[in-house]
């Protein structure tokens, strides 16, 4: 089956600062996590923001209006019957998902764009941690969208809202959130262990686009000097200049919030 690399921070949203966990269906990496939160913040346990491996994550306040391309994965009875990220039991029959910012309960559809074929999954858990993916299905989710076989798929995913209470015989209606908007945001570039060459590319890239800076951060006990670069309200926005990087040469980048 497709292994599903994943991490359950529910004890973490529930009061850890930092705690490392190795969490695969075939024994992956750990993951070191902390969770990343202000005195007076009065944000809930699955809205704070959050590091793994050094990594930052900061969870949307809504959905509205997302929508996001990528590869998707699934996960089935190597976590089934396990804690969720939000607090409940993973049953891998249900349509749930794992996503790394999106708001715990939101339904989204994911249409697999290998086959056309639509899945709607309730967002209950965090992940998945892997660079290109975008979501893990449930293992029902999976099987309705031919995603089961190959492990992997190219998937769109866009946010439909909280699911609302039908009549008996009603059809099924989704309530939008309020708008909010999570930004700014920059895009990370590169990652050196060698801080001359951390700002030199950062001095380079500040002449093209008038934003960048360097963010220290530690993994595994190695420092690394991060360069970020341009300021986007929005996460559309960061996007649309991640793959613009990524054309140029940068394949590795991703976007970040604006500490």
């Amino acid at each position: 089956m497709q292994v599903s690399f994943r991490i359950n921070i529910l004890v973490l949203f529930a009061g850890l600062l930092l705690i490392g966990l190795g969490l695969t269906a075939c024994g992956g990496p750990s993951y070191r996590v902390r969770v990343l939160d202000k005195p007076g913040s009065d944000l809930k346990g699955t809205q704070k923001p959050y590091e793994v491996n050094g990594e930052r994550y900061d969870p949307l306040l809504s959905a509205d209006g997302y929508s996001e391309e990528g590869t998707a994965s699934w996960y089935g009875p190597d976590f089934h019957g396990r804690k969720t990220s939000n607090g409940e039991v993973y049953d891998m029959h249900n349509f749930t998902a794992a996503h790394k910012t999106l708001p715990m309960n939101v339904h989204v559809r994911v249409t697999n764009r290998s086959n056309g074929r639509q899945s709607v999954v309730r967002v209950n858990d965090r992940g998945p941690f892997v660079r290109g993916r975008i979501i893990d299905l449930s293992y029902a989710a999976a099987k309705e969208l031919g995603v089961v076989g190959p492990g992997t798929a190219p998937v769109l995913v866009e946010a439909l809202g909280y699911r609302e209470p039908a009549a008996a015989g009603g059809a099924v209606t989704y309530r939008r959130p309020a708008s909010y908007v999570a930004g700014p945001f920059t895009v990370q570039v590169g990652a050196f262990t060698v801080l001359a060459n951390a700002q030199r590319l950062a001095d380079e890239l500040h002449r093209s686009y008038g934003e960048s800076s360097l963010v220290e951060g530690w993994v595994s006990g190695q420092k690394f000097h991060r360069v970020r670069v341009g300021l986007y309200p929005t996460i559309a926005e960061a996007e649309q200049a991640r793959v613009e990087f990524e054309g140029k040469g940068f394949r590795n980048s991703f976007v970040v919030a604006k500490d």
